[in-house]
């Protein structure tokens, strides 16, 4: 139970490095450049910009720090699964905006923070870490195969 209490401890302090810099990055643009008065889609890209720049700064606090002692040696499929992962997270927090701002009509800077970065997240977190733990640096996926290794009550596994 405390290996997992101090993964969960681990990626709740990378994640609160990657939400500062995803809300501020995203409020940044989301007040200037990309307002919607400046461009109509101007939430949804700030926050594709700034969930971007949170992505990577999580994959290298979780790779070398949360989930440092299970990380495969295949450093870029591991990346492209971590990717992956995280593109399904940023889709929740887009989704989670987009039918706030656009569907609800909620269109305040206040909505699109609640809407992206309490409602969003949470799902999102939730999704993100679940399957960062059970698949992208699953601690089973990162030993070789070892094709002589006994089954239990079977006997020796023959080489194919």
């Amino acid at each position: 139970m405390r290996p997992l209490l101090t993964q969960l401890t681990r990626f709740g302090m990378v994640g609160a490095v990657g939400l500062v810099l995803d809300v501020a990055i995203f409020n940044a643009l989301r007040l200037t450049v990309l307002s919607p008065e400046e461009l109509h889609e101007g939430p949804v890209v700030a926050k594709v910009i700034s969930t971007a720049v949170a992505i990577a700064a999580n994959w290298v606090g979780n790779r070398y720090w949360t989930f440092g002692s299970s990380r495969r040696t295949a450093a870029v499929r591991e990346g492209l699964e971590f990717l992956a992962v995280s593109l399904g997270g940023m889709l929740i927090g887009l989704s989670c905006l987009w039918l706030s701002h656009y569907v609800l009509g909620f269109t305040s800077l206040l909505a699109d923070n609640i809407a992206t970065n309490v409602v969003g997240l949470a799902l999102g977190t939730a999704f993100r870490f679940t399957l960062y733990k059970w698949w992208v640096f699953a601690p089973h996926r990162s030993a070789p195969r070892d094709r002589s290794a006994v089954l239990p009550g079977r006997g020796a596994v023959a080489e194919s």
